[in-house]
């Protein structure tokens, strides 16, 4: 949580904190005397409508929440991360032609008073498909623990690995660290040329063993990583683990700290994949973001099958670093915003341009998604807000910009008018916040009470069971199998009583 805004907030949400963290996160601010939908009376007004955060790609929590509720059990709210959800599914944003972003913002009134979402959308150039990308020198941390034997773990890691080695380049590099008790460099780095059988050996004898020693498996890897770094290529780390550690150093910091000194010194990013119905899914998070990477869950053959050998090929080159991104809300037209997740990838406001202050790694293909909460004064007109994504070029680490903004006439009436895109983003907004409040169908989102539960809920929140209905309508006009799985996933949670 940003210093000045914790301490503006302080009051107000002291309760909500105590709980065990927000859905929502932001802040109050003009002398509006419309005080509608879940806003605390007392919160003091302030002049500051910024909020400012790291860029963060992780998919990981929607995929497990997906993967619990597929076993008929809803997922713990503590696992639930919305900006996971919304960055999920595919978007519609225009993509630059270089490096960097392009930067959009729309929004739509939500018909709870005056209250409208604004999504700030930002999109780096595409995934190339033709190879041309630099060489990658890949680790991979295999988590051969015993629980790995569940099926859908080690034996769906085994099969990707297998799949995606006979995907990728000749001038590619690939090593294999194991771990369970101990860790050990089964495979040391070795270019993929004249090598694919030798590693495909190596691949074919990882068998589940005894416990989970993590710290061992990532100091290990990071070793390994370091022994075997490429200049001029893509130096990263795959840590492939349901994170459930167990045995030797467990402590997150300590983990962390080692991802960290590597991450500085050698420029060597993480990427989390997590499997099992068990999962570790905060500490592969956190491992993820101080390792300058990200998470992706993967439940069955086909999420394997998009992570390991779609994704992870095309996507191995960075297209920006440290990139963060700041959204201003004027103060004649905004009354207060929430952002909708981030909330621990937040940035001090003042922070945004000193470039020492880590932000979030970002390749080809992706897009980023942060949706605000709006409530705009009555009648507003006018600018609305400027979105701005700062970020270092990956190869000098040149500081540049890209800037977008907001009009409150170019708001559409309501979310069903919005693009399909961005319907579904909202959906999946709604979807975390009902999953992250654990009273979906009865909580009065303008009473007191709602105020003080875990968080407040959306303006213009529907019950589940609409939610569902949205989505399969959705799933239909885009024609997109994400977003009928996100239909599907909501009416699975609607039958569970989330």
């Amino acid at each position: 949580m940003v210093r000045n805004r914790t301490r503006r907030l302080r009051g107000a949400l002291l309760a909500l904190t105590a709980a065990g963290g927000l859905l929502l996160s932001g802040c109050g601010a003009g002398g509006s005397d419309d005080t509608s939908h879940a806003q605390d009376s007392d919160v003091a007004p302030s002049p500051d409508l910024r909020s400012t955060f790291a860029l963060d790609v992780d998919t990981a929590s929607y995929g497990y929440a997906r993967r619990t509720l597929a076993e008929g059990r809803l997922p713990d709210p503590s696992t639930v991360r919305p900006e996971e959800f919304v960055n999920s599914f595919r978007q519609d944003y225009e993509r630059p032609d270089g490096n960097g972003f392009s930067v959009t913002v729309d929004g739509a009134r939500t018909g709870d008073e005056n209250w409208s979402l604004v999504r700030v959308g930002l999109a780096t150039k595409a995934a190339d498909r033709g190879g041309d990308r630099p060489p990658a020198a890949l680790t991979f941390v295999i988590d051969i623990s015993g629980s790995m034997a569940e099926p859908g773990r080690l034996d769906l890691a085994r099969h990707s690995l297998g799949v995606m080695t006979d995907r990728l380049r000749d001038d590619d590099s690939v090593a294999i660290v194991t771990f369970s008790d101990e860790a050990e460099t089964v495979l040391p780095m070795t270019r993929l040329a004249g090598h694919r059988g030798e590693i495909h050996d190596a691949i074919d004898t990882l068998e589940p063993t005894d416990s989970t020693n993590l710290g061992a498996g990532v100091e290990t890897g990071y070793e390994t990583a370091v022994e075997g770094l490429r200049e001029g290529a893509t130096n990263r780390v795959v840590l492939v683990s349901d994170a459930l550690a167990n045995t030797g150093d467990t402590d997150a910091d300590t983990i962390l700290e080692r991802v960290a000194t590597e991450r500085r010194e050698h420029g060597i990013t993480l990427f989390g994949v997590g499997v099992g119905s068990d999962y570790g899914d905060a500490l592969m998070e956190r491992l993820a973001d101080k390792g300058d990477g990200h998470t992706e869950y993967v439940s069955d053959e086909d999420d394997a099958a998009e992570v390991f050998c779609d994704r992870l090929p095309q996507n191995v080159e960075l297209t920006a670093r440290d990139a963060k991104a700041q959204v201003t809300f004027d103060p004649q037209t905004v009354r207060e915003f929430r952002l909708i997740g981030y909330d621990n990838r937040a940035v001090a406001d003042e922070d945004f341009r000193d470039d020492r202050v880590d932000g979030g790694e970002v390749g080809p293909g992706h897009t980023v998604t942060a949706l605000y909460a709006v409530r705009t004064a009555a009648g507003a007109d006018g600018h609305l807000a400027t979105a701005t994504v700062r970020w270092l070029d990956p190869e000098t680490r040149a500081p540049h910009e890209e800037s977008g903004a907001l009009e409150a006439g170019s708001l559409h009436g309501s979310v069903s008018d919005a693009p399909a895109r961005f319907q579904v983003t909202a959906v999946a907004a709604y979807f975390a916040d009902a999953l992250r409040s654990g009273d979906s169908h009865s909580r009065d989102s303008h009473s007191r009470d709602s105020r003080e539960s875990r968080h407040s809920r959306l303006p213009g929140a529907p019950a589940l069971g609409e939610l569902a209905k949205r989505a399969a309508r959705l799933a239909h006009t885009t024609e997109d199998d994400a977003v009928r799985d996100l239909a599907d996933a909501v009416e699975r949670a609607d039958r569970y009583g989330a």
